[in-house]
């Protein structure tokens, strides 16, 4: 594992609340928002709802990192392009989880209509096919 990523997670994962003040440069908006949520009981402050954020994004990063890397090795497992848009048909309860052929069949031909496609990208262009046939 790099060692960055190594010390990534051993940092998010660490215990202790040592804090730092740091400044930080948030859109007027952003921090007014932030304080209406706080008078709504929503969070304790500004500053819980920026480390909340900052930790979620940080763990979403450290995720996709470790996936990448068990991805580079062993890419046999890494599922296809219509296997994930299959799974995302089937989580967002979309009728086209029940056509996995279809969806198998967008996945095949959308690379001649569209580079480096995504799921959504394999789901629309499958709702095509079905609203065509």
């Amino acid at each position: 594992m790099d060692r960055r990523l190594k010390r990534l997670l051993d940092l998010l994962d660490g215990v202790g609340e040592d804090t730092v003040n740091t400044s930080v440069r948030l859109p007027v908006r952003l921090r007014d928002a932030a304080a209406v949520a706080a008078e709504m009981g929503l969070a304790s402050s500004t500053t819980e709802l920026t480390v909340r954020g900052l930790r979620d994004v940080l763990e979403a990063f450290a995720q996709r990192a470790v996936l990448d890397a068990h991805y580079r090795a062993h890419p046999e497992v890494r599922p296809s392009l219509a296997e994930v848009a299959q799974a995302a048909a089937e989580l967002d309860g979309n009728p086209l989880a029940g056509r996995p052929e279809l969806i198998r069949r967008a996945a095949e031909e959308i690379h001649s209509v569209k580079d480096d496609p995504d799921p959504d990208d394999v789901l629309l262009y499958a709702a095509g096919l079905a609203a065509a046939a």
